[in-house]
């Protein structure tokens, strides 16, 4: 299978991803176009969990104070950058949806 991007786990497990368009940054592990990515693949994710912090701050913490709050990201994985925010139909793949719950009468 070609354009794979191979990330270690912290506890040494291999999982190969479908390559984004940049491959820097990373090294070739076979013939096939897999390359090892730089990154842990937690250490790839830290970005994604961190716009996903920032965002739930801002929904919980403002003036809306939704009863429950879901963020899809849509991620991309890169052998160099990690996790990267996937572009989508529109300009970014970003859902977020706010509910609540109606007060018993």
């Amino acid at each position: 299978m070609e354009g794979l991007v191979e990330f270690k786990t912290e506890d040494g497990a291999v999982i190969a991803v479908e390559a984004a368009d940049d491959v820097s940054g990373s090294r070739l592990v076979s013939r096939d176009g897999t390359v090892q990515a730089a990154r842990t693949f937690e250490n790839a994710l830290d970005g994604v969990r961190s716009a996903a912090e920032a965002a739930l701050r801002v929904f919980r913490d403002g003036a809306l104070r939704p009863d429950g709050v879901e963020i899809e990201f849509g991620v991309k994985l890169s052998a160099e950058t990690g996790a990267i925010i996937a572009k989508g139909a529109a300009e970014g793949h970003l859902v977020i949806k706010l509910t609540w719950t109606p007060a018993p009468q």
